[in-house]
């Protein structure tokens, strides 16, 4: 438990990962690391608001990771019905035995109150509200309440950590005040574009860094548009390297190659960015204007070298 420091709060004691101890996981994100920190040490449970594809479950894996604290993951969606969050009796095992607490089969929130863990439930706001008043219940009164399998009391240690996207975002719907009440907010925007180059270059594949820098700044300029209503997250920026340099291998040709990387920002973000119904307009065509304001246009075929990167370097720098 080397870097570890247990903390009692209302929750009970927990283990928690000290700033440093995380610094090599993850990219940036001190402000938003301490504050969820103090947050689970103290005992409050925590909901992360932001976009999509700006971490927030990668912050919370490597803080339980970290931790050694156990970590249950909750998939928010319509579907999911209070019965699915609790569990449910095995109805051929209650027909051998009745209802007893053996036939009993755990949901992912008594999972986690038995084991005293993190519950993560991701995008809570797209849940239903009869399942979203199972959790108030279990944020209220530390326990939960089952017919026929009687009181669930949350062990020491157990924090619901939930994440949302803000509300506009397609499927979504408000969180309820008595939700807010019992939680406290952390708000994750976009990081910066210097980290944002900086998780591109930890996952995904080796590329000329001048040309990395140029697809950071296409991905980020989605989020400016006038057009574009929701832009891509750093995940396009991963994937558009990565098709970049299969395609490439391919093509037998470079990453940097201006019809390479044309092809591969249609792949990678043309699926993630979503226009206003107004504007009339296609994505492709607003990722093409887009790729063509960072890298220029097609080179012309007797200059096919030029243009591959921002400043009409082809290979660009380290």
């Amino acid at each position: 438990m080397s870097g570890l420091h247990a903390v009692p709060g209302p929750g009970g004691p927990g283990p928690w990962p000290a700033l440093n101890a995380l610094s090599g996981d993850l990219v940036g994100r001190t402000r938003e690391i301490e504050l969820l920190l103090a947050g689970l040490d103290c005992g409050a449970h925590v909901v992360l608001e932001g976009p999509p594809g700006t971490g927030k479950t990668t912050l919370l894996r490597t803080i339980a990771h970290s931790g050694k604290v156990p970590f249950v993951f909750v998939e928010g969606n319509a579907e999911l019905t209070p019965a699915r969050l609790t569990g449910q009796f095995d109805p051929s095992q209650v027909l051998a035995r009745g209802y007893v607490p053996e036939t009993f089969v755990d949901g992912p929130l008594i999972e986690a109150l038995r084991e005293g863990g993190l519950l993560y439930v991701e995008e809570v706001n797209r849940i239903p509200e009869e399942t979203l008043n199972v959790l108030v219940t279990v944020m209220s009164e530390g326990e939960l309440h089952v017919p026929r399998l009687g009181r669930v009391q949350a062990a020491p240690g157990f924090r619901l950590v939930a994440a949302m996207n803000p509300f506009d975002a397609v499927g979504t719907a408000r969180i309820s005040a008595a939700v807010y009440d019992r939680v406290c907010r952390i708000v994750m925007g976009y990081q910066s574009e210097d980290e944002e180059a900086a998780i591109v270059a930890r996952r995904s594949t080796q590329v000329p860094g001048r040309w990395r820098t140029g697809v950071v700044d296409l991905v980020r300029r989605t989020r400016e548009h006038a057009d574009i209503r929701i832009g891509s997250s750093v995940r396009g920026a991963i994937d558009l390297v990565r098709v970049a340099t299969s395609l490439a291998r391919i093509r037998g040709g470079e990453p940097t190659d201006w019809r390479i990387g044309h092809d591969a920002a249609m792949v990678g973000l043309s699926g993630r960015i979503s226009l206003h119904e107004s504007c009339g307009r296609t994505p492709e065509s607003v990722v093409d204007e887009l790729y063509v304001a960072v890298f220029g246009p097609q080179p012309r075929p007797a200059d096919p070298q030029a243009g591959d990167e921002p400043g009409g370097d082809a290979t660009g720098g380290a």
